[in-house]
């Protein structure tokens, strides 16, 4: 389709292109199956999926048949919501859709839909397809054979270099991830693999032997998606396979699935640090969002009850020295922010399995070191604008304000040395114990100091106003 260009300065400037316009225009217009199919054809599955989305549904119900179970599976690869547009289709038809998807497509689009439909589709899929997207349901959902595909290419290590071509050249037009080509030994178990353009510039006479990098890495089925993603993240390849116990390999995690599964974990975590159970979503009713947002908030009450507890025991303190609540909430919130922050550059170094006690004992410390620092620079701006608040405005003396002021940066200080050290010791205490890090949330941190905070605060103006200076 010819695009539009336009002059300015009398140099001609180059719209950027509308395909989505482009391709609705085409979609709606009169043309016979075929040219329709043809022009349709020339552009990216994206922006086909783009263009599908704003047709209505008799629009889209006239264009499937058209682009066929095929290439309606590679479009919907590319829509967020799919099972909208797959209730738009008879039941048959969506089981051909999905047969031609990837199986880790395949799975996503199924575990969207209610068991009994599941089934049926299930039941109606190709015998391949089905085996195939039984087999990874068959994991949990935390274990990496749940998040793999078998869209991948292997030969056995017997082959010559002719045979390996032919029996690329023959799978090939079933599965696209040819890039590295897999090999297994005669008994079917992964023996190692091999790079396209090392197999493609090889002679007729090589060795394949020679070719195969037998030290390849791989997964097993059941492992724990936390436990390796970051040893798989490290190799940096395009894909690694995936064996079962029999070191037989069922399937592959391709870079696309490992980023997915990175994005997927830091959203958990994410949620986590939020105070929640799981993450959520616009689609998800009141009750759902109550059911991941309530545990937490249920703990973080008792919590709060008893922060509220130990204020009440220094109620005295409160009484003969009301002006020192003014700034109750300043030391809570620093400490629960510093809290926060050591919290997180915890849980980002703990992603290193192979820390040492030395090296975690250095990050409490380093911690201790920022807090202190940072403490003793706010601890005397506080210092300076307390007392000149409570001296201007509140009208005590010069000597009682500053002396006020001079305890406040000081529980500042402490509050925030100790928030630091807790920030860090707690996600490790987790850690430890093999509960995730990202567990201590910033609501359980920020709680956890406001007691610490509560205690250092009126603990030292007791100590310090009442006790040594007889402020009252």
């Amino acid at each position: 389709m010819e695009r539009e260009n336009w002059k300015e300065n009398g140099k001609t400037i180059l719209k950027e292109p509308d395909f989505v316009a482009e391709l609705l225009g085409i979609m709606r217009s009169p043309l016979g199956s075929e040219e329709l199919l043809d022009q349709i054809s020339d552009y990216h599955d994206n922006d086909i999926a783009g263009a599908l989305e704003q047709l209505t549904e008799a629009e889209r119900q006239r264009l499937y048949p058209i682009l066929g179970a095929q290439k309606v599976s590679e479009v919907f690869a590319y829509i967020e919501d799919v099972d909208k547009y797959l209730k738009e289709l008879k039941l048959e038809n969506v089981a051909k859709v999905i047969s031609h998807m990837d199986s880790d497509d395949a799975v996503d689009v199924l575990e969207e839909m209610d068991d009994s439909t599941q089934a049926q589709v299930v039941r109606l899929m190709d015998d391949e397809s089905s085996r195939d997207v039984q087999l990874i349901l068959s994991y949990e959902e935390d274990e990496i054979g749940s998040r793999m595909t078998t869209n991948f290419i292997v030969i056995q290590n017997t082959m010559t270099i002719r045979q390996a071509m032919r029996d690329l050249i023959r799978q090939a037009g079933e599965n696209d991830n040819i890039s590295t080509i897999y090999v297994t030994d005669g008994e079917g178990r992964f023996y190692g693999a091999i790079d396209l353009k090392d197999l493609i510039t090889a002679r007729e006479g090589d060795v394949l032997e020679n070719l195969i990098v037998t030290s390849y890495p791989y997964v097993y089925a059941h492992d724990k998606i936390g436990d390796c993603i970051e040893r798989i993240r490290d190799y940096a390849e395009d894909s690694i396979p995936i064996v079962n116990s029999q070191s037989q390999i069922i399937g592959i995690i391709t870079a696309q699935d490992i980023v997915d599964v990175v994005d997927d974990e830091l959203g958990d975590d994410y949620a986590k640090l939020a105070g929640l159970t799981a993450e959520e979503d616009l689609n998800e009713t009141t009750l759902q969002s109550m059911k991941k947002r309530l545990p937490w908030l249920i703990v973080l009450l008792f919590l709060g009850l008893g922060v509220s507890s130990v204020v009440g025991i220094f109620e005295t303190v409160v009484a003969v020295l009301p002006i020192v609540i003014c700034f109750q909430s300043l030391i809570l919130d620093m400490a629960g922010n510093v809290g926060t922050q050591s919290l997180a550059v915890t849980i980002r170094v703990l992603m290193d399995e192979n820390l040492t006690g030395a090296q975690k004992a250095g990050l409490v410390f380093k911690e201790m070191r920022v807090g202190f620092a940072n403490g003793l620079f706010l601890g005397i701006m506080a210092v300076l604008f307390i007392g000149l608040y409570i001296c201007l405005l509140k009208h005590n003396p010069v000597g009682n304000a500053f002396m006020i002021s001079g305890c406040v940066g000081f529980a500042l200080l402490v509050s925030m040395v100790i928030s630091s050290m807790v920030g860090t010791l707690v996600p490790m205490f987790f850690h430890k114990i093999n509960i995730d890090p990202a567990v201590a949330s910033g609501p359980l941190i920020t709680t956890v100091n406001d007691l610490v905070a509560v205690v250092a605060y009126y603990g030292l103006t007791w100590v310090l106003l009442i006790r040594l200076l007889n402020i009252a």
